[in-house]
């Protein structure tokens, strides 16, 4: 991997969030957007956004949808704040990392739950697996 993408792509983050908290309008897209990711390609041209929002899917591609069509605007706020001179292009994903993570520690949780209760109903296959 390069510095210099990362580097970049972790500025425009951080400005990304800054101008969602701040400076975006569009009531689809709220405080409950965050931006885990940036990739910016070697030279440096795109940039993959992703995004994540909690709550249903509905919601969650009305946020995507809201980001595009400020893609313009807050291309042109990033090009005020960072000093490139050419800021890339800006490609919305949603990321649902999240979501399976959530869905994964449910799972785990259920078969921590059904371990329990096997444990409770015989307690001597579970002494002699001990042993």
């Amino acid at each position: 991997m390069k510095v210099r993408p990362n580097r970049v792509g972790e500025e425009i983050r951080k400005e990304l969030v800054s101008l969602i908290r701040k400076g975006i309008k569009d009531p689809r897209v709220d405080t409950l957007v965050s931006i885990t990711d940036v990739e910016v390609t070697g030279d440096l041209s795109y940039a993959t956004v992703y995004i994540s929002r909690y709550g249903s899917e509905k919601q969650r591609q009305d946020a995507l949808d809201g980001m595009k069509a400020a893609s313009k605007y807050l291309r042109g706020e990033l090009s005020k704040r960072l000093k490139l001179r050419v800021v890339p292009e800006l490609i919305f994903k949603l990321d649902d990392s999240l979501q399976y993570g959530a869905k994964i520690e449910t799972i785990l949780h259920q078969i921590h739950e059904e371990e329990k209760q096997n444990a409770d109903k015989y307690p001597e296959e579970v002494s002699s697996e001990e042993a």
